[in-house]
């Protein structure tokens, strides 16, 4: 029963989400997380503590400013659906140096591989990409119930994306994910949380966390550029800043793989430090 419910609680985001004028679903969104921030359950005290993490003298309203984040991140991904090409072109910005990044990496014909924590809006920037006509493919993790992981592959195929599950598909995703590359296209995966247990470890922000080995992996088996892409929320739109991740090119595989992670790792903690109300990291991170 439980799972049914999360399914239509789903399903109905995405239907009854875009129905309501922009500035009404602003405030009942606001409206909510506002009252998970009085209610102080498990997920707002874990980013709490997440936030302290990143800087202990944070002030408490960042946690607040935080779940207002959040909720416009799940406000702006039920309405893309419903948005025209130009519209996600208009909702992003980054600067033509790094527009010329992406652009050159798919025009020669090596793919890109982009990596970035929970932050800001991730699908809002798979749907830019999209829209500059650059095939792009994602990774997924299988949710449960599986009618919710359906929807949510169903969604991000409706914004133009690939989608590779994490588990359980017929081939290997990092295998799928290099052979797009070698076609130039665009692979996009989020890289601060470590769902397979078995991730390298990092240092971030004084602590101990275990983050996916795949961006490093890619980048070093195809030779694609690697970005660790910092999304934030400005007023109107989602802004990305891209910095440029250099593998070792000497040394035992392992070796280069977790070197690699770490600069990602560092290049996250720059933009997370930047604008730490835009992470949404409401799970257990450090070990």
């Amino acid at each position: 029963m439980k799972d049914r419910l999360t399914e239509i609680g789903f399903a109905a985001g995405w239907r009854l989400v875009r129905m309501l004028p922009l500035p009404a679903a602003r405030a009942l969104f606001n409206a909510g997380a506002d009252r998970a921030y009085k209610k102080n359950g498990r997920g707002v005290q874990r980013l709490r503590r997440n936030l302290q993490q990143v800087d202990p003298g944070l002030p408490e309203p960042v946690v607040r400013d935080g779940l207002r984040s959040y909720a416009r991140y799940w406000l702006e991904a039920f309405r893309l659906p419903s948005l025209n090409k130009q519209q996600c072109l208009d909702g992003f910005g980054i600067s033509d140096e790094h527009y010329d990044w992406l652009r050159k990496g798919a025009a020669d014909g090596n793919g890109v591989v982009l990596a970035l924590p929970h932050i800001g809006n991730w699908d809002a920037a798979a749907a830019w990409v999209v829209s500059n006509g650059w095939p792009m493919v994602t990774v997924a993790e299988r949710l449960k119930p599986e009618a919710v992981y359906q929807q949510f592959v169903a969604y991000r195929e409706t914004l133009g994306m690939e989608v590779v599950p994490l588990t359980g598909g017929p081939r290997p995703p990092l295998d799928v994910l290099a052979e797009r590359l070698g076609q130039g296209w665009i692979v996009c995966l989020l890289g601060d949380r470590d769902l397979s247990r078995s991730g390298v470890e990092v240092s971030f922000f004084g602590g101990k966390t275990r983050m996916p080995a795949g961006p490093a992996i890619l980048a070093i088996r195809t030779g694609a550029p690697l970005y660790a892409v910092d999304l934030s929320f400005t007023p109107t739109q989602t802004y990305a800043v891209l910095r440029r991740i250099v593998p070792p090119t000497e040394g035992p595989l392992d070796q280069r793989v977790k070197a690699t992670t770490q600069l990602l790792a560092d290049a996250y903690a720059a933009g997370i430090a930047e604008h730490p109300q835009d992470w949404h990291m409401l799970q257990k991170l450090w070990l």
